[in-house]
């Protein structure tokens, strides 16, 4: 059977340039790919609105027993038998922490997938980057870039990322401030215990996350047949299986359980959660990213 997919192997230090200068020619495709993906989702699109104080008219919406009667518009309620507040839309901006996973496990990518896991968390990144500085939004990387207010924001993440791009898993926690939000792109296939314990650090903080799970297709299905060898990225383990067919089910059934247990953790913490395949088009998690930044009434887990 012909491999399905291919993976790196650990970088040694001695190699540490060799994947330095790798990341560095890759960087500028990404970002001009992340600005086509915005280009296709952006329009009709206008920030991140919500209600605030502010002096930009947003929406009219219904009266509720309870509010300020000094916030009704009579002139729009004379229209008809129901009475409508006027909502202004909030002018201050908001902190949003980006963070694409940069483990090992993130470098593969099987015959299936148009990319490799980590190639479209980056373009999700800088993507969301370019969407959100158009908005006015201050948009900073933990331990890379100091959240900025610009519209190259995206290009300053990038030339930074060139350089410094850390190595561990989750965002450093120190970094994210109380009332601010926090977007995370990764496979998660750390233990979900790990995973748990780490979003739990962040949410006790007063911090809002939304995490995207990007996963290759032959990592849902599970495609493999006959004497196959698995390796772990992240450790260099090796498992030969003698039929690999006669695993799939159970793997099935894991892969699918842990992913639901960390979407309903993060339901509860009043997170989002969104799953994506490489083999989708990155526009669709974008349009999904966004609306969960904006707000948006959201489900357990969303696929894009």
């Amino acid at each position: 059977m012909a491999p399905i997919g291919s993976t790196v192997e650990l970088t040694a230090s001695s190699d540490a340039l060799v994947r330095a200068r790798q990341r560095a020619a890759l960087m500028p495709d990404l970002l001009i790919e992340a600005r086509r993906v915005v280009t296709t989702v952006i329009a009709g699109w206008h920030g991140r609105r919500r209600r605030g104080t502010g002096e930009n008219f947003w929406q009219f919406r219904p009266f509720v027993d309870g509010e300020q009667v000094a916030r009704i518009d009579w002139r729009r309620s004379a229209r008809d038998d129901s009475i409508y507040l006027r909502d202004r839309e909030w002018e201050a901006a908001q902190t949003v922490w980006l963070w694409a996973d940069p483990s090992p496990s993130m470098l593969y990518r099987s015959s299936y997938a148009q990319a490799s896991k980590d190639s479209r968390a980056l373009v999700i990144v800088l993507a969301l980057a370019e969407l959100l500085s158009r908005s006015g939004e201050r948009v900073g990387y933990p331990g890379v870039i100091e959240p900025v207010s610009a519209r190259n924001a995206a290009e300053r993440i990038a030339a930074a990322l060139l350089t410094r791009r850390p190595e561990v898993s989750f965002p450093p926690d120190d970094r994210l401030k109380r009332f601010s939000e926090v977007v995370i792109v990764s496979d998660f296939l750390d233990p979900v215990e790990e995973l748990v314990e780490k979003v739990d650090r962040i949410g006790r903080r007063g911090i809002r996350g939304h995490l995207i799970q990007i996963a290759d297709p032959a990592e849902e299905s599970f495609p493999y047949s006959g004497r196959t060898e698995f390796r772990d990225p992240e450790t260099g383990g090796k498992l030969t299986a003698g039929r690999a067919e006669a695993l799939a089910d159970e793997y099935r059934r894991l892969y699918a359980a842990r992913r639901e247990y960390l979407g309903e953790h993060c339901r509860r913490l009043g997170w989002s959660f969104i799953l994506h395949r490489t083999d989708h088009l990155a526009s669709e998690v974008l349009v999904a990213a966004h609306a969960r930044l904006s707000g948006a009434p959201q489900l357990a887990r969303t696929r894009a």
